[in-house]
C-alpha cells in the first residue's frame, strides 16, 4: 500500500488523530528535520512519524549514526516503520509518554525532537502536556521542530500552540512558508526550553 493510500485510509478511521490526508512533502520534511545534525551520534526523537516522510530524511542524515526513536500511537503507523526501517526504534505509545519511553531505554535526553502530531486536534492540557514532556526531554542545546498547516494557522488550537511554543521555549523561530506542500505549512523552530 502506497503512503498516500495508507494516510487516506487511517485519516478516513480517525480523521482528528491523523488530521491530514497525505503525508508531508519533500519541502517542508527539508524544514523540519534541519536541526539534525550532520556529525556525532545524536539521540533524535520522532513524535507522530505516521508512515515516515520524516523519518527517510532523518535516516539520511544519520547515515547510521546516533539513536532514532519513533513514538506512534497508531499501530498500523507503527507496524509500517518498523518494517520499513530496520534501523528505527518504533514504540507503539502516546507522545505524552515520551519521558518514560527514554528513560525504559536509559537515554534520558533527545538532542533533537521532531514532530508529526496533529496539535490542531488536540485540547489545550494535551498540547501542553506534550510539550512540557519535549522541554523535559531536550538537552540543554537540543532543538524542537514542528509544523501547522497555513490555512488553520488563526484557529484557536493553532494560537494556543503558539503560545505555548512561546512559553515554553525562549527561542521560537518561525520559518518560511512551505507552498510546496499540500497544504501549505509553517515550520516552528524551537530552542532553549524555559525551565
Amino acid at each position: 500500500m502506497s503512503d498516500l493510500a495508507a494516510f487516506a485510509s487511517e485519516f478516513v478511521r480517525a480523521p482528528m488523530a491523523v488530521a491530514s490526508v497525505t503525508p508531508s512533502g519533500r519541502a517542508l520534511t527539508q524544514q523540519v528535520t534541519s536541526p539534525v545534525p550532520a556529525s556525532g551520534d545524536p539521540v533524535v526523537v520522532e513524535l507522530g512519524p505516521g508512515t515516515g516522510a520524516f523519518t527517510q530524511a532523518i535516516q539520511t542524515r544519520l547515515a547510521g549514526r546516533g539513536h532514532h526513536l519513533a513514538i506512534e500511537l497508531n499501530p498500523r503507523f507503527a507496524t509500517l516503520l518498523a518494517t520499513r526501517f530496520p534501523q528505527l526504534e518504533v514504540v507503539t505509545a502516546d507522545a505524552r509518554e515520551l519521558i518514560t519511553v527514554l528513560a525504559t531505554r536509559a537515554r534520558p535526553h533527545a538532542d533533537v525532537i521532531v514532530s508529526g502530531l496533529p496539535w490542531a486536534a488536540f485540547e489545550r492540557t494535551q498540547q501542553q502536556t506534550v510539550l512540557d514532556a519535549v522541554a523535559q526531554a531536550l538537552t540543554p542545546t537540543g532543538a524542537f521542530t514542528t509544523f501547522a498547516y497555513v490555512h488553520a494557522r488563526w484557529t484557536p488550537p493553532a494560537r494556543r500552540l503558539r503560545r505555548a511554543l512561546h512559553d515554553t521555549f525562549e527561542e521560537v523561530v518561525l520559518g518560511r512558508t512551505v507552498w510546496a506542500n499540500l497544504p501549505p505549512a509553517l515550520v516552528y523552530h524551537c530552542r532553549r526550553a524555559r525551565t
